[in-house]
């Protein structure tokens, strides 16, 4: 997938978006490097398990960002895995609706 010209981008994308999310907490909130890691990931995830939150006003904003960015970026790639493996939507409807005709 990384070696691919047209998925590379997303996949560039969301580690920029790792770290840049880690480095923000780990600067803004005080916590290590693995805790800020660790939130950037089950926030981008959407699993929040509530064992941290942010405590400010910047990282509570920050966290709503990463919280909406992260359904983007899971859909984005979810696209990426569907377009590698051949699967077409339009494609799939259409030889269903072949196979009904017959």
């Amino acid at each position: 997938m990384l070696f691919n010209r047209k998925t590379r981008p997303i996949f560039i994308y969301a580690a920029f978006v790792i770290v840049i999310g880690a480095a923000l907490y780990h600067w803004l909130e005080g916590w290590s490097w693995l805790d800020s890691l660790y939130f950037v990931v089950i926030t981008l995830t959407t699993i929040g398990y509530g064992d941290l939150s942010p405590t400010t006003p910047a990282t509570k904003l920050i966290t709503i960002f990463y919280s909406i960015n992260g359904i983007v970026l899971l859909l984005m790639l979810f696209d990426v895995i569907r377009t590698l493996r051949g699967w077409e939507i339009n494609g799939a409807k259409k030889n269903a609706k072949e196979q009904n005709d017959r």
